[in-house]
């Protein structure tokens, strides 16, 4: 219970109708939260949390219309002392990194179990920051690898659209040469071997979103 003896106020967002049910059910069972919102998109996870000024956010990382991280941002962005939960599949140390520096207040995989979500909220609520051992593992792991500069973004974005290096070259209006000189450095920043390689690698990282078709991922 909050300090006035209130319930913890809750705002679920996913893209899943039944993921959010289960939450709503979950954690309405118990007396000391109270599920207020529900949201399917990150646009209106914004909205809804405007409007129900919730204690906590729980939300998915990824939605079909804007990143979630775009939508923690624009949260804290209104609202300094927002606190959110994020409870997702996603587990690339790029996606935890991008996370918390939006402001989320804990990174959960939706493989926890109900009594580590509610500790986690409680202690969320309570002005925590909860990042698991294996989580705060893969951020260590980021910490130590080497960043791709902005224009090494802007290829490997290309390369996991499956462009050629001449494709590549005239999007961005460089040389082809120039174009293998970028993927040689990413590569060898990724730690792979090949094109193949680097794809898979960002794409498990969380460097790079997949676009899914709507209602699923």
């Amino acid at each position: 219970m909050t300090k006035d003896n209130q319930p913890i106020r809750l705002l679920v967002a996913d893209d899943q109708h039944l993921i959010r049910h289960a939450l709503r059910v979950m954690l309405d069972g118990l007396p000391e939260m109270a599920v207020v919102a529900e949201a399917a998109t990150a646009g209106e996870t914004v909205e809804q949390y405007a409007l129900h000024r919730p204690d906590v956010a729980i939300m998915e990382l990824r939605f079909p219309d804007v990143c979630g991280v775009d939508a923690i941002r624009d949260i804290r962005a209104q609202f300094l002392t927002a606190r959110v939960v994020v409870l997702t599949t996603f587990h690339g140390d790029e996606d935890i990194f991008r996370a918390l520096r939006a402001g989320a207040k804990a990174y959960l995989l939706k493989d926890a179990t109900l009594d580590e979500l509610t500790d986690c909220i409680r202690r969320v609520h309570h002005g925590e920051i909860i990042v698991p051992p294996a989580i705060g593992a893969k951020l260590a792991g980021r910490a130590a690898a080497q960043e791709l500069t902005e224009r090494e973004m802007e290829v490997l974005r290309r390369m996991v659209a499956g462009r050629s290096n001449k494709e590549v070259a005239a999007d961005l209006y460089i040389t082809e040469g120039t174009v293998k000189t970028h993927v040689n450095h990413i590569l060898d920043k990724l730690g792979v071997h090949d094109r193949t390689q680097a794809v898979t690698t960002a794409i498990t990282r969380g460097m790079v979103r997949m676009e899914f078709p709507p209602g699923g991922r």
